[in-house]
């Protein structure tokens, strides 16, 4: 809103300083900081609501270190994370830009579906919470939305991403219908929207389960979407896109903003969420904060590079995949299931091992800058 408001001013009146809304580093920094305050200052007033209404988190005992003393922590807390996500970029980014609109609608959308899921747990007092069809069904709502848009509109030309680590390395989804038959090229979208809908499924609950450590999903979630910044600077460059030899996206520098806003939304909650924490996000957070970057990755076209700077999600999934099926098979074949990891998520692993939950958070925050840089490199290794 105010970028109109300033670019209108600038156009009709010469509005001293109002040129400044022009450039993207400008509104990036003041969506950063925009998103900062509003997390850290209203981010304690949400903890005090929450813990007056006893809005707190049931912990079920498995027997982990300082796991009974989390009890009755304040829960719900991504409300104030997708308010520092959308508040700074309605008042920074171009809102009749394709790329804003439909990064605000992923983040409404899941973060709905989460609140939904934790209102049930903590008013309705049934910690199953929201069917995990029903979950699933939202993520599907998403990626649908996000594909067929993608696929309709002129300002996107879809069916295009990056293959990393290779030079040269533009890959069209179509090809793998089109080396069949020319004519197949039309019916490309039957490949590209369902792989949408995996991926954004997929990071959501990536996400989700990795959210079981203070700060564990929040400083993961800043750190992958600094990446993503860059990416999207550089994407919306003609002259760093050309230099890079990526794929340059006309109009999607305004995705900075927003995941500035979103990378200032987590290290605002982070404050409070770091260990000891005083607040969790729950799945209003942690499912919308996954949607994000999947749907973020799709619109820049880095979805296949999403293995290597979602390593910790990527990660944490697998170890619940792995766990779950290998006891399965153990126990069709012998009768009784036996476990790879002393408990899934594999972070509850390494609490299981005895060491620190603190130190297990900063390690893999480590082990997310690491993967975090490799896949810059990536932009020179071709």
């Amino acid at each position: 809103m105010l970028y109109h408001l300033f670019e209108y001013l600038d156009f009709n009146f010469d509005f001293p300083g109002s040129g400044l809304f022009s450039f993207i580093s400008f509104r990036a920094g003041m969506a950063v900081i925009t998103s900062l305050l509003i997390t850290l200052v209203f981010g304690g007033r949400l903890i005090r609501f929450l813990q007056r209404k006893q809005v707190g988190e049931s912990i079920r005992d498995l027997g982990l270190e300082g796991q009974i003393e989390k009890a009755g922590t304040p829960t719900m807390g991504g409300v104030i994370i997708i308010a520092g996500i959308i508040i700074p970029t309605l008042l920074f980014a171009k809102l009749n830009n394709v790329y804003t609109l439909l990064m605000l609608i992923s983040t409404i959308w899941l973060g709905t579906i989460g609140f939904i899921d934790d209102y049930i747990k903590v008013f309705k007092k049934n910690k199953k919470g929201l069917a995990g069809k029903f979950k699933v069904i939202g993520q599907i709502g998403v990626g649908l939305i996000v594909g067929i848009t993608m696929y309709l509109s002129n300002d996107f030309d879809s069916l295009k991403t990056t293959i990393p680590f290779i030079k040269n390395n533009e890959f069209d989804y179509s090809w793998l219908l089109t080396w069949i038959n020319e004519d197949f090229a039309q019916y490309a979208w039957l490949i590209f929207i369902p792989l949408v809908v995996i991926i954004v499924t997929a990071v959501s609950n990536g996400a989700n389960i990795t959210d079981g450590l203070d700060g564990l999903a929040t400083g993961s979630s800043a750190i992958i979407g600094t990446t993503l910044a860059i990416f999207a600077y550089l994407s919306g460059n003609i002259v760093f896109a050309d230099y890079l030899n990526i794929i340059y996206i006309p109009n999607s520098g305004e995705l900075v903003i927003f995941i500035s806003s979103f990378v200032g939304a987590c290290i605002g909650f982070l404050w409070y969420n770091s260990y000891p924490a005083k607040v969790f996000m729950g799945d209003t957070g942690s499912l919308a904060l996954g949607g994000i970057i999947a749907v973020f990755s799709i619109a820049i076209r880095k979805e296949l590079l999403i293995p290597v700077f979602c390593g910790i999600f990527l990660i944490e999934n697998l170890s619940v995949i792995i766990q779950v099926a290998y006891f399965k098979f153990t126990k069709r074949k012998y009768g009784e299931g036996k476990r790879v990891f002393l408990m899934a998520p594999i972070h509850h692993h390494f609490q299981k091992k005895g060491i620190h939950e603190a130190k297990i958070v900063s390690r893999m925050w480590i082990i997310g800058i690491l993967l975090a840089v490799l896949s810059i490199v990536t932009l020179k290794l071709r």
